[in-house]
This record gives C-alpha cells, sequence and structure tokens, in this order.
C-alpha cells in the first residue's frame, strides 16, 4: 500500500510539535511527509528567544537534533516558501519553482509582526523581534546606539525590553493602553509589575498613542499623539502579532473577516483534508497568540491523521495559562485572570516587596477561577492544578496566596488523579508522567521532560513534576536525586563537593567537568556562590562577575528609580564620631539618602551607578569597608549595649558581636545570613529572630540557630546553653560550614534546618558530639574563609579596570539622564518611588 502525501507548511514550534505527535502515534508509515519552512535554521523555540543574547548562540534553542529529520524519513525544506496551493489539483509551488503533490495538506503559518503604519516608521533603526534573523540585526545595530525604546508593552513587548537591558542600552517602553501586559494583568498587578521593572532602570510610557517617528534616514525618537516627544536612537516594535493567513487567502481557503484561518472543531479549513493549527488558525472566533494551544492543536490534528473518522478528537479551545520571567520578574496569569464571569475576588498586595497575588474564586467559594501572580509566582504550578482539575478550594481559600502552596501539601500533585493535567503547554497529565517513569525508565527530571515534553515550555509545572518524580521513586525504592538544573546531574551539596574535591575554580571549569550546555540563571549564580564559600575569591573578577545575579555585579542593591545602595559595614553598630563625619560627609558629596536600619547600619540611598567606586574611594580611604548588603553573604551582627552600658546586662554584647562580625563578615553563603547577641534575656537585641542569636546568661552565652524574619518568621532553636565565648564562636564555625556544605541554593538557615532529618537534635549530634566526625574539617575550612577575607569593594577601588563596569553604556561615559530625585523632608529621593500600604481584600 503506498503512502500518502502529507504535506505541513510552517516549521515553527507547532509545526515542528505536529511532525513530533505524527512520529510518535505511527504516521511515518501512513505519510510521505514534506514540511516547508522559510527561515534557514530547523525548528527553534522561540519562547526563550531573549536567551540568544546571553548565549549568542541558536543550538540550545533547537527543538531536535539536526539528523532528527532524516531519521524519522521526514523531507525538510528551508528556506523555501510556499507560494500557492492548488486546492482542486491538490499542488503546492514554493519560491525555488518547484510543485509537489499532497493528499493532506496542514498550515502552520504561524503570526507576523504587527507594525503600525504611522509615518516615519521605515526609518534605519526600526526592528521587529520575531526571528534569530531579527535578534542579530538588532545586536548589530545596538553596538552603535546607547538608548533603545520598544513599542509595545505585552509579553513580546517586555521580552524585547529585556534584550536591550542585556545589551546594555538604556530601554524604554511605550504602550498604547493605561497599563503593562493589559490582556493578562489587572491594574494592581501591572502597577507592581511596572514598579519592578523601573526598579532596574526600564522606563515605562503608558497611554501613548503614536504619532510619527522622527529623524533623517534613521530614527530619532517617537512624537505622540498628546504632543509629547521621546528621543531615541533605535526602535523594536512589539505591538502585536497578526495569523499568516494571506497563502490560504490567495488559495480560496475562507479566512475570518479580521484575519485568521476559518476551522472547525476538527481544525480542518472549508477545505477538505487541508487543517490549519497554531496562531493562523481561527476557532471559533479566538487566535490563540501562546505556544501551548497551538501544540494542543498540533496533538489532535495527527491524532485524527493517523486514526479512522470514528475515533476523532474534537479542539474545544485552550486554557490561556502562562508563568513567565519578565526582565527578572516572576509574572503567571491563569484562567479567568481578569474576572469577566461573576467571581469574589481575593487579593494580597504588598509594594514594599513587589509582590501581588489575585485569586478569582466561584461566588460559592468552591472553585477557582482564575489569578494572577506578580512577583513570586512559586505557587503557579499547585494553583493552575487547582483551576484546571477544579479541585474544591479550602475553607480559607486566602491562605492559598497569603501563605504558599507546597508541593507536597492537600494540593500538591500527588493528591491529584491520573487524568489531571500537570502541564497545560504541552497538554500532559498526571498518569502521562507517572507511566514514563514507570514504563519508559525516565528516573531523572532531564529524561522525564524529554519523554513526556512536561516543563519544556514556560515551566511553571516543574514544581509539580519533580514532586511526582520523587514521590515515585521513594515508592520504587529509588535514590531521589536533587539536581541543580538541567545542566548539572547534582545537587547543590553533591556539586559543592565535587568542586572542592577537583579543586574546581571557575564556572568554566566546572561546567566542563561536571555538567554540560552554557548554564542558567539558577546554576550561575549557585556555582557563583560555591566557589567563593570555597575559595573566596573576588567575584568581581573577570572569571567570576558575569555569573553573579545583578545586585553581586555592583556590588550594591538596585533600588528603585535606577539607583544604588551603599552600606558600609559598621561591626556591633558601633562607630567613631570621626567615621560618623565621614559617612555624612560622603553622602552630602554625592547626595544621598541617609537611613538607619534596623540592624545597626546606616544605609546611603539613591548613588548613580558610575558614581559607586568614587564613594567607595572615599569610604575605603576612611577605613570602611563592604557591608555585603547586595550578597547572599554574611549581613550583620546586630547588639544591644550589653553590660558596658546597660543596667541589665550581664554580658559585653557589643564587644561580641564586633568579634563575630569581623570574624564571618564576607563569608558567601546559599542564602543571606543575620545575627545578633543579646547581653540579657530582655532580648533587646532580637537574637532569636536571627539566622544564629546568641543571649548573655549568668553563666556565659546561649546560642540559637536557624531563625529568621520576613514573611514567614520563625524562632530560632537553642543549640547550646550556658557556654564561653571560644566555645560559642566554635559551634557557630561548625554550624555554618555545616549549612554552607549542605543547604539547597537559595535556602535560608530556618528552611534548612525544618528539612533536616532529625532536626534540632541531630544538629546538636552533628555540631557538638561530632556525630559525623567532621567538625575538625569544618573549623578548618571556616579558617580558611576567614584567613583570605578581603573588602569587595576596595578590591575595585584598587584596580582601575574593574571601575570601567561601573557605566550605564558600554560605549559613553555618560549617566543616565532618567534618574532624576526630588527633595523631602531634607533629603532627595528617585522620583519615582511608590508609597502604598500592604492591602489584604
Amino acid at each position: 500500500m503506498s503512502k500518502q502525501k502529507l504535506v505541513i507548511i510552517g516549521n515553527g514550534m507547532v509545526g515542528h510539535r505536529l511532525a513530533e505527535k505524527l512520529v510518535e502515534l505511527g504516521g511515518t508509515e501512513k505519510y510521505e511527509i514534506l514540511i516547508f519552512g522559510e527561515e534557514p535554521r530547523r525548528a527553534y523555540d522561540r519562547v526563550h528567544l531573549s536567551e540568544y543574547f546571553t548565549n549568542r548562540s541558536v543550538d540550545p534553542l533547537y527543538l531536535s537534533k539536526e539528523n532528527w529529520y532524516s531519521e524519522n524519513k521526514i523531507d525538510l525544506h528551508l528556506k523555501e516558501k510556499v507560494i500557492s496551493i492548488d486546492t482542486t489539483s491538490k499542488k503546492i509551488e514554493t519560491s525555488l519553482g518547484d510543485s509537489y503533490h499532497f493528499d493532506k495538506l496542514v498550515l502552520a503559518t504561524g503570526s507576523a509582526p504587527f507594525v503600525p503604519t504611522f509615518e516615519g516608521i521605515d526609518k534605519k533603526g526600526v526592528f521587529v523581534y520575531r526571528t534569530i534573523e531579527d535578534l542579530e540585526q538588532i545586536l548589530e545595530y545596538g553596538k552603535s546606539v546607547q538608548k533603545a525604546t520598544v513599542l509595545g508593552g505585552g509579553l513580546l513587548g517586555l521580552e524585547a525590553a529585556k534584550a536591550l537591558v542585556d545589551m546594555n542600552l538604556k530601554t524604554e517602553v511605550v504602550e498604547f493602553a493605561s497599563r503593562l501586559m493589559p490582556r493578562q494583568l489587572d491594574e494592581a498587578a501591572s502597577s507592581i509589575l511596572k514598579s519592578k521593572i523601573e526598579e532596574l532602570g526600564v522606563s515605562i510610557h503608558l497611554e501613548k498613542n503614536t504619532k510619527r517617528a522622527f529623524g533623517d534616514s534613521f530614527i530619532a525618537g517617537l512624537e505622540f499623539v498628546d504632543g509629547s516627544v521621546l528621543e531615541t536612537e533605535m526602535l523594536v516594535v512589539s505591538a502585536g502579532i497578526r495569523p499568516r493567513d494571506e497563502l490560504a487567502k490567495s488559495s480560496g481557503i475562507s479566512v475570518g473577516e479580521r484575519g485568521g484561518i476559518l476551522v472547525n472543531d476538527s481544525l480542518e479549513t472549508n477545505v477538505p483534508g487541508i487543517y490549519s493549527i497554531g496562531e493562523c488558525a481561527l476557532h471559533n472566533g479566538m487566535i490563540y497568540g501562546l505556544v501551548a494551544p497551538g501544540y494542543e492543536m498540533a496533538e489532535i490534528v495527527a491524532h485524527n491523521l493517523c486514526n479512522s473518522e470514528n475515533s476523532y478528537k474534537q479542539y474545544s479551545g485552550s486554557d490561556l495559562s502562562t508563568k513567565l520571567k519578565l526582565i527578572g520578574v516572576d509574572v503567571a496569569s491563569f484562567g479567568d485572570a481578569l474576572g469577566q464571569t461573576k467571581h469574589i475576588p481575593i487579593a494580597f498586595k504588598n509594594p514594599l516587596t513587589g509582590i501581588y497575588k489575585k485569586l478569582v474564586v466561584s461566588e460559592d467559594g468552591k472553585t477557582l477561577l482564575g489569578g494572577i501572580l506578580v512577583g513570586d509566582a512559586s505557587a503557579y504550578g499547585n494553583l493552575l492544578a487547582l483551576y484546571l482539575n477544579k479541585i474544591e478550594l479550602p475553607a480559607e481559600p486566602e491562605s492559598l496566596i497569603v501563605g504558599s502552596v507546597s508541593a507536597e501539601s492537600s494540593f500538591g500533585a500527588g493528591s491529584l488523579p491520573d487524568e489531571a493535567k500537570i502541564c497545560s503547554c504541552n497538554n500532559v497529565s498526571k498518569g502521562d508522567i507517572l507511566s514514563a517513569i514507570r514504563n519508559q525508565d525516565c528516573l531523572e527530571m532531564g529524561s522525564l521532560k524529554e519523554c513526556t515534553k512536561a516543563g519544556t515550555g514556560c515551566g511553571g509545572c516543574i514544581p509539580q513534576v519533580n514532586s511526582l518524580l520523587k514521590g515515585e521513586l521513594k515508592a520504587l525504592g529509588k535514590v531521589v536525586t536533587e539536581h541543580l538544573c538541567e545542566h548539572f546531574a547534582y545537587s547543590r551539596q553533591e556539586l559543592f563537593q565535587v568542586i572542592k574535591v577537583k579543586k574546581l575554580k571557575t564556572f568554566e571549569e566546572v561546567l566542563t567537568s561536571s555538567g554540560k550546555g552554557l548554564g542558567c540563571e539558577t546554576c550561575k549564580p549557585a556555582v557563583a556562590s560555591i566557589l567563593a564559600s570555597l575559595w573566596n575569591e573576588t567575584i568581581v573578577h573577570k572569571k567570576h562577575r558575569e555569573i553573579q545575579d545583578t545586585n553581586d555585579k555592583y556590588l550594591a542593591n538596585i533600588q528603585r528609580g535606577g539607583t544604588y545602595s551603599v552600606v558600609p559595614r559598621i561591626p556591633g553598630g558601633e562607630i567613631t564620631p570621626e567615621k560618623l563625619i565621614v559617612i555624612g560627609a560622603v553622602a552630602k558629596k554625592f547626595n544621598l539618602y541617609c537611613k538607619i536600619t534596623g540592624g545597626q547600619r546606616i544605609d546611603l540611598l539613591g548613588a548613580r551607578m558610575e558614581d559607586l567606586p568614587d564613594i567607595w574611594g572615599d569610604l575605603v580611604d576612611a577605613g570602611f569597608e563592604s557591608g555585603h548588603a547586595y550578597g547572599k553573604a554574611m549581613r550583620t551582627v546586630k547588639s544591644c549595649v550589653g553590660s558596658t552600658w546597660c543596667r541589665y546586662g550581664v554580658q559585653d554584647s557589643t564587644s561580641f558581636a564586633i568579634r563575630i562580625e569581623e570574624r564571618y563578615r564576607g563569608i558567601r553563603s546559599p542564602h543571606k545570613l543575620k545575627a545578633a547577641v543579646s547581653g540579657c534575656i530582655r532580648e533587646c537585641a532580637e537574637a532569636q529572630s536571627k539566622d544564629f542569636g546568641i543571649i548573655a546568661t549568668e553563666k556565659g552565652w546561649n546560642l540559637y540557630v536557624g531563625g529568621n524574619g520576613g514573611v514567614t518568621p520563625q524562632h530560632a532553636l537553642l543549640l547550646a546553653a550556658d557556654i564561653d565565648e571560644d566555645t560559642c564562636i566554635k559551634y557557630i564555625d561548625r554550624f555554618l560550614m555545616f549549612y554552607i556544605r549542605t543547604a539547597d541554593k537559595l535556602t535560608r538557615t530556618a528552611a534548612w534546618l525544618k528539612q533536616l532529618e532529625g532536626g534540632i537534635d541531630y544538629l546538636k549530634d552533628v555540631i557538638i558530639n561530632d556525630r559525623l566526625g567532621i567538625n575538625e574539617q569544618l573549623e578548618a575550612e571556616m579558617q580558611t574563609l576567614v584567613d583570605s577575607y578581603h573588602c569587595e569593594w576596595k578590591a575595585v577601588v584598587d584596580d582601575p579596570e574593574k571601575q570601567k563596569k561601573f557605566k550605564h553604556f558600554v560605549n559613553s561615559d555618560q549617566p543616565d539622564a532618567n534618574v532624576q530625585f526630588i527633595e523631602e523632608r531634607g533629603q532627595i529621593r528617585p522620583v519615582d518611588w511608590v508609597k502604598e500600604e500592604i492591602s489584604v481584600s
């Protein structure tokens, strides 16, 4: 029996998914498959297109190996556009002048960027953001400019803005609507997102209707209908998409009045045997601009092409849930996020931390209809599962966002039925995942993602997939692994030991020796932390700097309005009058805002990036050191005045706090560390809310560990009582190094201790009784860090090459003109600080 000819027009993500499903379902035995793509390369991941700016390589984006098509007997035609379809004779003609017969045909032509037609849009320096070729043009042109603007504040627009930020360009975003991401976020969520993005130095302009682009042959700026003007040297248009339906239309295939190829519930066009999927398809008046619905369509068409008509599947529309990291900010929305049906809204908003969470709940309070998460999207996977599978909510639904939804809770993936959908991007159920683990030996995250495709879209379901994997491995009696990410088949603890034993000193060495690929935003900072904890080299050295997060790159916390903080170390809060005068003089010289903090430090806020080396030059000359307020490191050791001044004090808490802070200053760890020393049981230094805290007694000191303040405060637990100073420091050495060795990435001591099997009793056995026989090693490792201490800011002040990194533009020493200040209560602050109260409504 001869095979039928199946032509797929379009080799994007959706066209490729169709091909994958056809191979999986045995379609290559029934069809001779031809795929035509306009681009010069095989299908790649457009969802993560911005990663090209970091890696400058398309290889990590490819959706298949180079020989995948030939191995599966698929005839792939690249750089060959289909220009006509003869629906009567069932032939297509291509841009190369060739024609091909087909029995079945699928249009997966996708979409094209919508480019407004205002005056000047055709000037040089105007680009779209869609393909690798577009990105290469943007990269090349960006070398000659300092300032760029994105037209469009939706998903794609903010992705484009992230790319421009990565190019070190001063970036502006212009949006026609009154809020960012108007299709996914409400006003409150958009306001939080706007503030978070502006903190990173990106300017947002809302409710702007562009009239024209001005300049000679090159763009120089935009003029808006309201008469305002925005100067810019490059414009990236990301104002929406339009379905690529021109081929269908010219071939007599029906299209919608406003665009899109009309399809029925079988995704078939008005011409029998011709289908349409993805962003070019119009189903029930809806065009879906996300990849997940396209994947769902591809799977349905593949099923119908490979099975008899009486077993056809029908398409009933798709969920538009998505989770993204936009310019470093977690954003997620799902279901009826904007509350367009009858509902009860439950919202939590904290502008101080940049977090907004909203649940859209049914009127009877029993089911979740949708939701929005900005700033913290860790609960997305479980909330999405509640929504998709219509699981009844707890009696107090607000607990799902005011607290957190853990993967192990009664609402986690493990409690769902097998038919429950886990990955909405790829339509993967819990049963699919369990089957892959049990029947296909997918016993680690990489193979499980490859086998099921779960977690390869937006990534929001990864915690649920990981939870199912761990649970199933335990049930099978297998060892449960905690891989750092897809690039390292080790947990943080395991990788720590590998780096230590092999004496690896750079990220490149670690990757070559023990990893694969190019690394990611998860593993790079984690490895950077391990290297610093082991070898204590300067993190701004050129071999380390690029794997740090933003704050560590500039040795300062970025603040609202694009300015930075300067926080000198003041051990124990004790400072001489001369040093106080220096801080005041520096603040006055550089026009900085001064704030005495709860950690007994003086924050100097509002520093421009280019001023940081000069500010620290003055401070270092006066004997100040970095306070490490920007790092996952030892921050402060708070103290009361103790027995020196206080009539209740029983020990000299100030002197002990200074000794401790000077011992552990600058030590890098999985998360930030805070400590305190109180001179009596009145606890004025609040030692029991710290990672480790010390309280004086009549006989010596009580040592507490594992406390945290913040959103989920936790009291520290007593590790040892009535010990002397030297014993206390010895126990702290052991405790900190054991934590640094064994904690997962970004885990505070409270969470680490809570997860530690055996809890505080086990920890006492390790630290005090040397249960593991490692205390001598722990003490030696800590002493190595203590002995190799260096002030990170002094390293910059003493090195002109390092100082060159502290400027806004790669090709200019000009300051950022958009950083503006106003005066308030005798001090300055950035003009766009947000003053709102925390609210739960």
